[in-house]
């Protein structure tokens, strides 16, 4: 690793070079380095996961400024590892570059642990797939009549057969509640050989699910633990009164930005930094290509998961603004704006400490109610109707 050092002195730049290793004890050499030239801000580049330890190493005693590799890979003529650092420092001190947001330790100790924890959820439904696949090899078609074969019902199926039952009848007579409806559907669909083998690999699948089940648990504790200490539980609460936030993403997002939207001068920050708002690529009068940057794609993934869920609810107002922007510009369009809207509102909340306030389904309805009349006239009128609005008397 080479670094280069920048000096003002008498409006002169003064360039030095030299050349450190990335262990533990070289890195405090290059801290005591720049310690000794009293460089005022140090130019770090976002290289996958290396620049953690050196940035947390520096960061307590110097000016650090950690800027993404892509907002300097247009620039020509940087072919090796000196000119690269030369063009770094030069470009760090003449304010070429923006530093990236990096939380504190113990948000950084937060995301660890919700992304983990994400990664376990990730690896129990494709263990809980490879259970279905299993399934399907016997001819069982248990998953065509139940939603979930990890249930209740279907756990005590698939735990009757490795125990070595096998008539269809039994099995079914097994089911509970809502999927004893289904007893005729279950009694067809666990008509099929299931070996010894099966057997074996069921099992195994299900202590997987089982250890990844009790692994997120785990998780589950220590960041419960964590927010109660950073003081975010009421944050946690406030989100989860945004529809389609449910407990678990509001505890990502506080892991993700931090909690903390001073970092965000105002909303339209958070959601370019969440990349959920149209780029800006305009030049001569010609609108190019305004598609959305890549952003934190932990949040961006979450907030679309959440607007599904939204547009599937008919009573908020995020679910009608939905279909507003989809009949005009299409769904994937409308999924992005509603993102955008989640993104402010998530904002406004986290800055407010407050909770969040549906404006309500027929919101725009009421803002201009002259204009859903001409639409419901025009659509009469389509029909070779025609319609007459009259006010309803206020009963007493």
């Amino acid at each position: 690793m080479r670094t280069h050092a920048v000096l003002e002195a008498a409006r002169a730049w003064t360039l030095e070079t030299e050349r450190f290793a990335t262990t533990p004890a070289e890195i405090r050499r290059l801290l005591a380095w720049l310690l000794e030239r009293q460089v005022e801000v140090v130019v770090l580049e976002a290289t996958s996961d290396y620049w953690r330890h050196l940035y947390y190493t520096l960061q307590p005693h110097l000016n650090l400024m950690l800027v993404n590799p892509a907002h300097l890979k247009g620039i020509r003529g940087r072919k090796s590892d000196p000119s690269d650092a030369a063009f770094l420092a030069r470009a760090g001190a003449s304010g070429m570059v923006m530093g990236s947001f990096v939380p504190e330790r113990e948000i950084r100790e937060l995301r660890d642990l919700t992304r983990r924890r994400t990664q376990l959820i990730t690896a129990r439904g494709q263990e809980a797939q490879r259970l279905e696949k299993e399934l399907e090899d016997t001819g069982m078609k248990l998953s065509s009549v139940l939603s979930d074969v990890t249930g209740a019902s279907g756990r005590a199926i698939i735990n009757a057969l490795i125990g070595g039952e096998r008539d269809p009848q039994a099995l079914a007579d097994l089911a509970i509640r809502r999927a004893r409806s289904k007893f005729p559907a279950l009694v067809e669909a666990l008509d099929g050989t299931f070996t010894e083998h099966h057997a074996f690999m069921c099992r195994h699948y299900l202590e997987e699910i089982d250890h990844l089940t009790a692994t997120a648990g785990q998780l589950d504790q220590r960041i419960t633990t964590l927010l109660t200490r950073l003081e975010h539980n009421k944050d946690v609460e406030n989100l989860d009164t945004i529809p389609g936030i449910g407990p678990a993403v509001a505890e990502i997002i506080i892991a993700e930005t931090g909690g903390d939207m001073a970092q965000f001068a105002t909303a339209g920050h958070l959601a370019s930094w969440i990349g959920v708002c149209p780029g800006m690529n305009e030049s001569a009068g010609v609108t190019k290509s305004a598609r959305t940057r890549n952003g934190n794609s932990n949040l961006k993934r979450l907030l679309g998961i959440a607007v599904m869920s939204v547009t599937r609810n008919k009573d908020c107002y995020l679910s009608a603004y939905y279909r507003r922007i989809a009949a005009r510009r299409g769904r994937q369009r409308a999924l992005v704006a509603v993102m955008h809207k989640l993104a402010v509102a998530i904002w406004h909340i986290l800055r407010h400490k407050t909770r969040y306030k549906d404006l309500g389904a027929d919101y725009f309805t009421h803002r201009d109610p002259e204009r859903a009349m001409r639409r419901m006239t025009k659509e009469a009128n389509r029909l070779g109707l025609t319609v007459r609005f009259e006010p309803i008397a206020a009963t007493a």
